[in-house]
């Protein structure tokens, strides 16, 4: 799990609610972490913004589409602390890249 790396998925879940809620002008205590982000209204333009977030406080690199792919706080979360390069199996960067 991510935790053996340093990065938790309580504390991950925490920092994705924050950058979502930024994007969409609203506290993090308003984001309904199992809420849908389209529904939420994230659009494209912060949907891609914030997997540029993602890859640069992880330092990973991701498919452009992840946020499609994964649509909720809950579900990126639980996508990303199973990426190899957090869960702290010494894999490669680039997890999900194409």
């Amino acid at each position: 799990m991510a935790e053996q790396s340093g990065v938790g998925a309580s504390e991950l879940r925490t920092w994705l609610t924050a950058r979502v809620a930024e994007y969409l002008g609203r506290p993090p205590e308003e984001i309904d972490v199992t809420a849908d982000l389209a529904v939420l209204g994230l659009d494209s333009v912060f949907a891609l913004a914030l997997c540029g977030d993602i890859e640069q406080h992880l330092d990973v690199v991701l498919q452009d589409t992840v946020v499609w792919d994964h649509p909720s706080v809950e579900a990126l979360t639980s996508f990303l602390t199973e990426l190899p390069a957090l869960a702290g199996d010494g894999a490669a960067h680039g997890a999900g890249a194409p």
